[in-house]
């Protein structure tokens, strides 16, 4: 089955509103095996959506609106289906009189704008008419479209818990069987990606999308077969070639993140990490501290980003400052020598560096970045060359310490010995 998504709204198509309920229709859909044809976001205009809808209807499967079912005068959905397919708008019994139920608990004035939610097409059936949340269904030339609110929250409990399992049983055997695994890489170009990938020769059904997602490169596996086809051991195939292929390249898959992998990771190792940041200003610390269960092997960390905070609460001696420079692989280790000390941990990340836009010179321009892992027998630095703006530059710069980290715990595991690339 071939559906369309139109999302509807005046704050979406002026950008004051990241449209995020077309993205979640879209994935739930994909995940459930149907395909996505079209997805369009139109202004509250009635004639606009009504063409949007005729236009839907006439090649699409099924359609899932969101948006402009609300009580106040720009929510014009119900008009414009109405005046669009020739289905006048009829007061619903049954929700009329649970709202006029709530308004009246409420001890609210009668004739409430919310009486504007009941007020729907002509054949139109609410999902939950019981519920607070406005949504109905309506058949139309065999085309079941769906109309749900455009409140994210609102629009993903419905899309989950009316519209998936009617699609399902809509026409039972037309959804494609759908097999996909999103590996998420770091340290290699989109462009050199493709082109390993592209050596593999892997089967034709066997599709690659590569989509670069600062900082990393995610790379989509997938394979869509009709009901009863078994396409499971050449999706197995693939997934095993492309992760001998690109290897410790690959730092996770889906939901992942770098702090996640390497938290897990640290807690295998029975270890525990602290971090001393300058040029990232705490970046570091409040991405691992965004995992749940960090407490059991992350001490904390310091933000040192005056050179007297380095001196002071780290150690880092008024010599090396002034022959090296805050700057420097000199002071990145002993900024991590002085965290780990400091706290009693395992392991320590330093990072130093120059994040812009202004403070850079000929020798060490914006985006020079000098990264120290320590342990307790050395330290491991490398120095870096980052470009772009000043976040993007503190996102490099954690993104790359976290990586050195996993590559390093990743050795550690396997019993092998870390050698640091610079």
């Amino acid at each position: 089955m071939r559906g369309e998504i139109i999302a509807i709204g005046d704050e979406l198509t002026s950008g004051r509103i990241l449209n995020t309920t077309s993205g979640f229709a879209a994935r739930k859909l994909f995940d459930a095996g149907y395909t996505i044809g079209a997805m369009s976001t139109i202004g509250d205009t009635v004639e606009l959506i009504g063409e949007a809808l005729l236009r839907a209807i006439g090649r699409a499967d099924f359609i899932i609106v969101t948006g402009g079912l609300g009580s106040t005068d720009d929510d014009l959905t119900n008009e414009a289906v109405a005046q669009a397919l020739g289905l006048p708008t009829r007061a619903d019994p049954e929700l009329l009189g649970k709202i006029r139920e709530r308004l009246e608990q409420r001890q609210a004035p009668p004739h409430s704008p919310l009486e504007k939610i009941a007020w729907l097409p002509r054949g139109a059936r609410p999902f939950d008419p019981s519920a607070r949340t406005a949504g109905y269904q309506l058949i139309h030339a065999d085309t079941p479209i769906f109309f749900l609110p455009g409140v994210p929250g609102e629009m993903r409990q419905l899309m989950s818990q009316a519209v998936l399992p009617t699609l399902a049983a809509w026409q039972a055997g037309s959804r494609l069987k759908t097999r996909q695994r999103i590996y998420k890489i770091f340290g290699i170009p989109e462009s050199e990606v493709n082109r390993l990938i592209t050596g593999l020769n892997l089967p034709a059904q066997v599709k690659i999308g590569y989509y670069p997602v600062f900082p990393d490169v995610h790379l989509s596996i997938l394979i869509r077969g009709e009901p009863g086809t078994d396409t499971r051991q050449v999706f197995t195939e693939s997934c095993t070639a492309v992760e001998t292929l690109l290897q410790e390249a690959i730092y996770g898959t889906e939901q992942d993140e770098l702090e996640m992998v390497t938290g897990a990771m640290l807690v295998r190792a029975g270890l525990r990490f602290t971090a001393a940041e300058s040029c990232s200003g705490g970046l570091l610390c409040q991405r691992m501290t965004s995992v749940p269960g960090c407490s059991t092997y992350f001490l904390g960390g310091v933000v040192s980003y005056a050179n007297e905070l380095k001196r002071d609460f780290l150690g880092v001696s008024e010599e090396l400052l002034v022959r090296h420079g805050a700057v420097s692989a000199e002071v990145a280790q002993a900024m991590a020598r002085g965290v780990r000390l400091a706290t009693g941990a395992d392991l320590a990340l330093a990072l130093t560096g120059i994040a812009g836009p202004d403070g850079g010179s000929p020798e060490k321009p914006v985006g020079t970045v000098y990264l120290c892992l320590a342990d307790h027998e050395r330290e491991y630095t490398t120095l870096h060359h980052f470009q772009g703006e000043r976040h993007h530059i503190q996102t490099l710069a954690v993104q790359h310490g976290l990586n050195i980290l996993r590559l390093y715990l990743a050795k550690r595991l396997s019993g092998e010995e870390y050698i640091v690339h610079t």
